[in-house]
């Protein structure tokens, strides 16, 4: 015990905790807080929860990752090194795109809100690229739960100051006056502010030693050029697909319009317009390469490589791994998508959520964090795996309960005690088994995948939430998202032969 006591005081994993408070600090600056921000302008539910996809950035971050994991930066990295220059220049534009967002008033400019949070979703999306691979390549991999243990401390914490703190800075600023736009951005300024913590901390860190050797493709200025165009291409091949694909999907089949279809009707249509834009931005692509844009070697040494090192490690097992990645966290984010809109349509006010919901629940999480990576570290990451999986379901259960009564803090404390606490347990494990898949060859890309995975379902059903409840109800909804739990339970028991 007290050997793990003096791990958690490493210089490595106090790092791991100042970046992981900057990694969290953007998160609910697009979810709750957000989505609270959004609901006091009067903004309709089902509008709301479509504000989630802005963080979609997160589950494609594999896309631009290997950028981040083959090219320098202009200056940065000759001063900084290739880690940190990408760190300091992720925060930068995490700091422009919070100041932008307090700049809009969603009452006013909601369309100028969505393209400040897709922004902050993409600058925050690449700060946790490099983070996840500086906490890889920094540490040994036997010490990789305990570090992942204080970086979701951090996160968490983060977290804390993005819900809790700018709903408390919020209410302070407007006072009992309703909506006041005016309190709701300072409240983000200052959060905008608090970036200069994790900017610090990349600016006073070292980089890792073990790296992955700089591509020898990428040594003459004509190349590096070459390869960024590719990966413009593919970006702006996905985006002009998926927004013409949507109108005419629209056009053809009204029943697939997010605003007056079903829910399924508008899931389907949202698939679908990904799928094409996906599609679009492959044949972009290999049509780059085919026109000598950019050099084969170079997309099969970044792209193709660390995606062919995954399967011959883990052979047959591989996609059933893939398949774990994908659904683990599905009912846990599905659920943090709605939970501050359904605490204010259960009646609690800001303050109410601020401190039981943000800063109780921190606490809780943090605690279930230390436990989880203490368990890992002494029984073995796959039990540990199971049992987060299993409480993370098993306590949306008793949301169900809160759904039923009156606004009541006792039971609001209760269900949240449960519910982040698992969380905290649940998380450890995972970012620790995750870490245990990578390569040290390609920790950033092969990281970025296994990360994007695990969030783009939750993160695309997020998006219908609203929609959903507006359909059966929280009770059914809640329930919902704990029967999801089961296909995890098994895929874990499945995978555990393949560690």
């Amino acid at each position: 015990m007290l050997s793990t006591l003096k791990i958690y005081g490493h210089p490595r994993a106090i790092t791991m905790f100042f970046l992981g408070f900057s990694c969290g600090l953007p998160l609910l600056l697009i979810f709750s807080s957000l989505s609270l921000w959004l609901r006091e302008a009067d903004i309709e539910r089902a509008t709301v929860t479509y504000f989630s996809w802005a963080a979609l950035s997160y589950s494609f971050k594999f896309v631009w990752a290997p950028v981040i994991d083959k090219l320098p930066l202009p200056w940065l990295t000759i001063h900084l090194g290739r880690r940190r220059g990408w760190l300091l220049s992720a925060q930068v534009g995490i700091v422009i795109a919070i100041v932008w967002m307090a700049l809009n008033d969603p009452a006013q400019s909601l369309f100028g809100m969505a393209l400040a949070a897709v922004f902050l979703g993409f600058s925050s999306a690449t700060q946790d690229i490099v983070v996840d691979a500086y906490r890889i390549e920094s540490v040994d991999p036997s010490l990789q739960a305990l570090v992942s243990s204080t970086y979701i401390a951090g996160y968490r914490i983060g977290m804390l100051v993005a819900g809790a703190g700018t709903l408390k800075l919020a209410a302070w600023f407007g006072g009992d006056a309703g909506y006041v736009y005016e309190a709701w951005r300072d409240a983000y300024l200052c959060m905008a502010v608090l970036m200069g913590i994790g900017m610090t901390t990349t600016l006073l860190i070292r980089e890792p030693e073990r790296q992955p050797k700089p591509s020898p493709y990428l040594a003459r200025v004509e190349d590096y050029l070459r390869f960024l165009s590719l990966f413009l291409i593919a970006v702006a091949a996905f985006a002009v697909t998926f927004w013409v694909s949507g109108t005419l999907l629209n056009l053809t089949f009204p029943i697939l319009a997010t605003e007056d279809g079903s829910v399924f009707g508008a899931f389907l249509g949202g698939t679908t317009q990904l799928v094409l834009g996906i599609a679009a931005a492959l044949g972009a692509a290999r049509l780059a390469v085919r026109q000598g844009i950019a050099r084969q070697e170079m997309v099969q040494e970044t792209y193709l490589d660390p995606i062919m090192d995954f399967f011959q490690r883990y052979g047959r097992g591989a996609l059933l791994i893939l398949a774990l990645v994908g659904i683990y966290r599905v009912s846990d984010i599905l659920l943090s998508v709605i939970s501050n809109v359904f605490y204010n349509d259960m009646g609690f006010d800001k303050d109410q959520i601020a401190n039981i919901s943000k800063s109780f629940g921190l606490l809780m999480t943090i605690l279930g964090g230390l436990l989880g990576g203490g368990l890992a570290q002494r029984y073995g990451v796959m039990p540990i795996l199971f049992v987060g999986a299993l409480l993370s379901s098993a306590t949306n259960l008793l949301f169900v309960l809160l759904a039923q009564t009156r606004p009541d803090i006792v039971m609001l404390t209760i269900v949240i005690a449960a519910d982040n606490l698992s969380a905290g347990l649940a998380s450890a494990a995972f970012v620790a088994y995750l870490s245990g898949l990578t390569q040290i060859s390609f920790t950033a890309f092969q990281y970025a995948i296994f990360s994007s995975l695990m969030s783009l379902l939750p993160k695309l059903l997020g998006g219908y939430s609203g929609g959903i409840v507006d359909s059966i109800g929280y009770s059914a909804f809640f329930v919902m998202t704990a029967a999801l739990g089961i296909p995890v339970l098994v895929l874990i028991w499945q995978a555990k032969k393949f560690r």
